[in-house]
């Protein structure tokens, strides 16, 4: 798909339902919207991406987290400060309890989100993502960077217990 294709189509305002159907015509891109409306379009993760978001979650699971509460790139509907709702998609999420299946699952239950950081992606994923996860009132987001890339950015506050 094209973005001519996709800007002719272009509604006024993007919402949940036009940013699944816009992912289901398009294999070659992801597809995100800040709270605010700010439409992202990226493609999809590269080898070494997959290989680092694979390792955590073997990881995660070694550590006791179960199957069933542990995800990758799975859509999370984030609510905004000034009532907008966006939808990213992390490239890990873990949750307290078994989720319902969905497209965009809500942050109540979420314990944990991991953005891995790409080169391009450094700005999106450690300042604006980072922001909105918190604004959302997930407990801890934690950054990863592909090989040669940012150092690991970490943050739990003081409210999220075992983090410490």
């Amino acid at each position: 798909m094209s973005s001519e294709a996709v800007g002719r189509y272009m509604p006024a305002v993007v919402t949940l339902d036009d940013l699944t159907a816009m992912m289901a015509a398009d294999e070659h891109h992801r597809y995100e919207i800040s709270p605010e409306g700010v439409l992202s379009i990226m493609p999809p993760p590269g080898y070494a991406h997959a290989i680092i978001a694979t390792r955590l979650m073997l990881w995660l699971a070694q550590g006791g987290i179960p199957a069933d509460r542990v995800a990758q790139a799975v859509g999370l509907r984030i609510p905004g400060r000034h009532g907008g709702v966006g939808g990213r998609i992390p490239d890990l999420v873990v949750w307290s309890k078994e989720q319902a299946d969905g497209v965009w699952l809500p942050v109540a239950d979420v314990l944990l989100v991991i953005e891995i950081v790409s080169p391009g992606s450094e700005g999106v994923d450690t300042v604006t993502k980072r922001s909105e996860y918190a604004a959302g009132r997930t407990r801890s987001r934690l950054t990863a960077p592909e090989p040669g890339a940012l150092p690991i950015i970490g943050h739990c506050p003081a409210s999220c217990r075992g983090c410490s």
